[in-house]
């Protein structure tokens, strides 16, 4: 999105093994994301030279940028000049070792990536340095040690299981490709895995990767159920790429969950015996990786036809015991590797947390991690059923699964990794949620996850960090992921301010959430706005003027007519787009239940959600237990075609012959009415 500058230095580096040291080292800094008066910056630094014990990077940044919050690093300035020191997790860099710190920025004029980057005081020249006499090294880090810093062969020693997660925050999944159920990892659309993919991460400050494999096509038949050499070598490949980047990282048996595992109710003997074949092969092939290497017994294990919960929780706990004593008794490194345990569907519900505790209590082993999946409220997170809003239902339903993992496991010493987090709707379409609704939504998952001391990892399909392009699909959302990291953002009611261009423009008030945060300043681009002549603040509330809107206005064109982010003392700004709208208009159609579209004129609104009934008014369409439908699988606006489809999963569920009253809601409240009728494979559709 913005500018990288990669520079390799020869560096005078202070450390404190050694009165000489080679130095030198590389310095990647990148623009991740930016946006009108503001932008996230990601570094890294590689000592090319001898180990250093605490680092202190500074350089100088262009008049107007400045930085507002950071992660990684303690990072100040004087004036224009930054330095970044490290913290205690990330002191020492050995030779070849790199670190990864970023930070959220403001900038007004221009943006530039820094061009030349001091370590520990000295220059950087360009190439790797003689020995030469250090200074003591500056800023907090580690006791001195005159041995290479290496990758540990052994886990940390029990007790440490919490810490060691603590520095796996923040984490992200490798969905869709080793997981992917074809011939190979790319047979979901995904190219192939790439050190630059992975390198990328690192440089994103994330610290942890999930590694999702499908193994079940890669085996051979019963008895010896063998993996793939091939296969197999792969994975290790990938895996090795990431321990090589300094990721702790995640192994898994993943889409196996409902391919095979889920017949163990009838078939308990076989399945447990390809399990067991499964994990035997896996623990002999990881038992001599390093210490960061995690293994996950299963992905959201699940059982079909079983008799119910008891019986589920009997064999899941079966699974996870058989696991965890295959891994143990093979020695090496996997006598205490850390293992991630699941829930039944790796479910926060109460009832399943208190059944894995349960085996977590006979296990008796300090080296395990707990592990639930999060994709919010259900009807918000798919946007069915009105719950179009991160409401006060959605944030509860979020708050509430936090509370149950910290008091059962966080509380009593048990570390819990988050294993996956998003939006289910994420997976047909990223809009399916509407942005400010999304934005609050990830700023508050971040909140309580520093709060409640959890691990997360993000869910990424391929849908968020590009696997070639190795840049965000949406920086804003990933912006406020990162600030969440670290602190509090503001947010507001709603990222959208409407002005109907049929009547006169008004003072508009939107509505702040704080969050703990004050309000700083209401800014276009670098432009500061002036209080009490473009907007009025009182608590958390925000007025926007009418001579404010009428300017920015201009000649009323529909849709976004200006963009404003107001600022709060930590986080990134809020991002308000200012609307220019009218009541969308319908038209009639003809089509079929396989391709039938609205001709509609939008006149700068935007579609939230749709009911669908019948004419005595019962629900109609498919999930009728709600007449709000679900957005992207039954309807789904098209903007620059000004249609909005209704999808053939709508009619396979309507009633042949009767009219159906469809009601679309937009996010400036407006409620407009059109009715279809299906007759055999024909659709027709009227205005009200």
């Amino acid at each position: 999105m913005g500018a990288v500058a990669t520079l390799v230095a020869g560096l005078g580096v202070a450390t404190a093994t050694s009165a000489n040291a080679a130095a030198g080292c590389r310095v990647t800094y990148a623009n991740a994301g930016q946006w009108p008066g503001g932008f996230t910056a990601n570094v890294t630094v590689t000592n090319l030279g001898d180990r250093i014990d605490g680092w202190r990077l500074g350089w100088t940044f262009a008049t107007g940028q400045a930085v507002s919050q950071a992660w990684n690093a303690t990072v100040t300035a004087a004036g224009t000049q930054v330095t970044a020191v490290n913290v205690g997790h990330n002191a020492v860099l050995a030779t070849n070792g790199s670190a990864s710190f970023g930070f959220n920025g403001t900038w007004t004029g221009s943006n530039p990536a820094p061009t030349e980057f001091t370590l520990n005081g000295v220059a950087c020249t360009g190439s790797v340095g003689q020995p030469s006499q250090s200074p003591s090294a500056p800023g907090p880090g580690p006791s001195a040690s005159s041995s290479p810093s290496t990758p540990p062969t052994t886990p940390p020693p029990a007790g440490n299981a919490m810490a060691t997660v603590a520095a796996m925050q923040p984490g992200w999944n490798l969905g869709n490709s080793l997981d992917a159920t074809g011939a190979d990892e790319t047979s979901w659309g995904n190219p192939r895995i790439t050190e630059a993919l992975l390198e990328g991460l690192k440089a994103q400050g994330f610290k942890s990767i999930r590694i999702p494999v499908t193994w079940g096509q890669h085996q051979s038949g019963a008895p010896d159920y063998t993996i793939d050499a091939a296969y197999l070598a792969r994975v290790k490949e990938v895996v090795g790429w990431a321990l090589d980047d300094g990721f702790y990282v995640m192994v898994n048996i993943h889409h196996d969950s409902w391919q095979w595992i889920n017949t163990m109710p009838t078939d308990r003997t076989t399945v447990l015996a390809r399990y067991n074949a499964t994990w035997t092969q896996l623990a002999a092939a990881f038992r001599d990786s390093p210490a960061k290497l995690v293994l996950e017994s299963v992905n959201e294990p699940q059982f079909t036809g079983s008799s119910g919960d008891a019986q589920n929780a009997d064999l899941l706990n079966e699974l996870n015991t058989s696991f965890h004593t295959i891994v143990r008794d093979s020695g090496g490194g996997n006598a205490t590797r850390l293992l991630v345990l699941p829930t039944l569907h790796t479910s926060a519900d109460q009832a399943r947390l208190d059944e894995l505790t349960a085996t977590f209590t006979a296990m008796n082993d300090p080296n395990l991690i707990a592990t639930v999946h999060y994709y919010g409220y259900w009807p918000f997170s798919v946007n069915i059923a009105g719950g179009y809003r991160f409401d006060a239902t959605a944030q509860k339903d979020l708050t509430d699964m936090f509370d149950r993992i910290s008091t059962t496991f966080v509380a009593r010493g048990i570390p819990v990794i988050i294993g996956e987090y998003g939006l289910l709707g994420f997976d047909r379409h990223v809009g399916t949620i509407e942005q400010g609704e999304k934005l609050k939504f990830f700023e508050l998952f971040g909140a309580q996850a520093r709060a409640k001391n959890v691990t997360t990892m993000l869910w990424d399909n391929g849908q968020h960090f590009g696997r070639t392009s190795l840049q965000w699909s949406d920086p804003e959302l990933i912006a406020q992921i990162k600030s969440s990291w670290t602190t509090r953002s503001g947010t507001a009611a709603s990222d959208l301010v409407f002005s109907a261009r049929s009547a006169a423009i008004t003072s508009k008030t939107v509505t702040l959430n704080l969050n703990g945060t004050t309000f700083t300043g209401l800014r276009q681009g670098s432009t500061e706005l002036v209080r009490d002549t473009d907007y009025t603040i009182s608590g958390d509330q925000l007025t926007l003027t009418a001579a404010l809107l009428t300017r920015l206005s201009g000649s009323r064109a529909y849709g976004v007519n200006a963009t404003l982010h107001v600022h709060f003392s930590t986080g990134v700004p809020w991002r308000l787009n200012l609307i220019t709208h009218d009541t969308p208009t319908l038209s009639a159609a003809t089509g079929t239940t396989s391709a039938f579209t609205i001709p509609t004129t939008f006149r700068g609104d935007q579609l939230a959600t749709m009911e669908a009934t019948y004419a005595d008014g019962s629900n109609a369409g498919p999930q009728n237990w709600t007449p709000f439908k679900e957005f992207d699988y039954t309807f789904a606006p098209d903007y620059p075609a000004n249609v909005i489809t209704l999808k053939p999963e709508l009619f396979a569920e309507v009633n042949d012959g009767s009219r159906v009253t469809l009601k679309f809601h937009f996010w400036s409240g407006a409620v407009v009415t059109y009715y279809v009728t299906k007759s055999g494979t024909t659709v027709t559709g009227t205005v009200a």
